[in-house]
């Protein structure tokens, strides 16, 4: 059977997924200037897949291109951080709103299913954020709504920008749970409102513990 070969977006775009995992595991710190050359190099590709995929990843906000100085990782601010909890705050309270109201009971038992496993990896961090996550865009994902959904996945991966994860702060992983059980309760119940609620108040104290 003949080798399939990449097509030049299929190329591309592994590229920048490549440059998303380096970036949020901070390979390429916040701020650090990205070598095309010695990526093109590294990766055994031209400049121009490199160079696409940076513009997929400056479009996500996690490259800033500045004229005549190249690509270089986007540090986040304290101002950035306030306005992409913000806006996350909106889309998933509204989005636990309509699970809330609308989701099946076999929906529901997914994100308990999700919570239980978040509540067995209490003592393990990276599962814990990674379970974290899972429940999150699963819920959006439940809400069905894709333009939201977009807008959503676009901000959390901005959000990994951010060096000081509120999950590391003494404590929070805890009063995440917390947290995350009164959600649950709210959406067991059926109760959108106070789902909303609750969900408000899950971001409201990740950006604090964040700051």
């Amino acid at each position: 059977m003949a080798a399939v070969s990449l097509s030049p977006r299929a190329l591309y775009q592994e590229v920048a997924e490549l440059l998303r995992q380096r970036i949020f595991s901070r390979a390429l710190a916040p701020g650090s200037w990205i070598d095309e050359m010695k990526l093109a190099e590294e990766y055994g590709i031209s400049r121009t897949p490199l160079r696409e995929a940076l513009k997929v990843l400056a479009a996500e906000g996690l490259v800033t291109m500045k004229v005549r100085r190249g690509a270089y990782v986007t540090e986040m601010s304290d101002q950035d951080l306030n306005d992409v909890y913000h806006l996350l705050s909106l889309l998933e309270s509204d989005a636990a709103g309509d699970v809330a109201a609308r989701a099946t009971d076999a929906q529901i038992g997914d994100l308990q299913a999700l919570h239980d496993e978040l509540e067995a990896a209490v003592d393990e961090h990276d599962r814990f954020f990674q379970i974290n996550e899972q429940f999150h865009m699963r819920l959006m994902e439940i809400a069905g709504n894709r333009w939201r959904n977009q807008m959503a996945a676009d901000l959390r991966k901005v959000m990994k920008l951010n060096r000081h994860n509120s999950l590391l702060k003494s404590g929070r992983i805890q009063e995440s749970l917390r947290e995350h059980r009164a959600i649950m309760k709210s959406l067991a119940k059926r109760d959108a409102t106070a789902t909303v609620q609750k969900m408000q108040a899950h971001f409201r104290n990740g950006l604090e513990a964040a700051g």
